[in-house]
């Protein structure tokens, strides 16, 4: 059985790079940022546009430059849609949950109230592992 892939919340990034994260959950992201580590564009945008001192704001970009950004296809716009449509979802909830679901990923959120209504999409809190 192939290991699933992952998407990666932006604060999923900024508890791990922030080692705010239990001790089984910094393990399991160690492993998942080993891997692949996947984000969507709109992660990209919140992470480099969060105001951080520069120390911070140079591991916030390093961790970037090391991940793969999913960009915005025609695909994950269609299911953005739909999901905005169906579920209310705010929207760049909407754009991470399509990207996750266009790429076949788990996504990685603190925050699985944004997401619990689109049920074809997994959702993992690092904080609950």
């Amino acid at each position: 059985m192939e290991q699933p892939q992952y998407l990666i919340d932006t604060n999923a990034v900024i508890d791990y790079l922030s080692n705010k994260l239990p001790g089984t959950a910094m393990d399991f992201m160690h492993t998942v940022i080993d891997a692949v580590p996947n984000v969507s564009i709109v992660t990209k945008i919140e992470v480099l546009g969060f105001n951080a001192p520069e120390q911070h704001y140079k591991t916030l970009s390093n961790f970037i430059s090391d991940a793969t950004v999913l960009d915005l296809t025609n695909n994950v716009v269609e299911i953005s849609i739909a999901i905005r449509k169906k579920h209310r979802t705010k929207f760049p909830d909407a754009i991470i949950a399509a990207t996750a679901l266009v790429y076949d990923l788990v996504l990685i959120s603190r925050n699985i109230s944004d997401f619990k209504n689109i049920d074809e999409l997994k959702v993992i809190d690092p904080h609950r592992l």
